[in-house]
């Protein structure tokens, strides 16, 4: 499994317009079938930081999920509501074991 934590800290003006186009995002990308998990968070001490953790089953599947027209349609709308670029780095699963996602 392929998992990645993506850090994004949005300009405060923009947080209703960025958590509803994230939703929409996440609801959709959820529903790929390469796609194990994809989690859409908000950090607790500041509303205008959030964190996606999405969880691929193969790299095909990562290629697949940024060519999808929601992928799309998200990466358009929320590009002028970065308070700073976000931020990417990608793991490994190591437990639980990838037959358990």
């Amino acid at each position: 499994m392929l998992v990645l934590l993506v850090n994004i800290h949005v300009k405060p003006e923009c947080l209703d317009a960025f958590r509803a186009a994230t939703i929409e995002n996440a609801r959709n990308s959820a529903l790929e079938p390469g796609i194990a998990r994809f989690d859409f968070l908000q950090h607790s001490d500041d509303p205008c930081r959030f964190s996606l953790w999405e969880v691929y089953h193969t790299e095909d599947a990562v290629v697949a999920h940024k060519q999808t027209a929601h992928f799309a349609t998200w990466n358009a709308a929320v590009a002028d509501m970065m308070a700073e670029p976000r931020s990417r780095v990608w793991y490994k699963s190591v437990f639980p074991a990838d037959g358990s996602w």
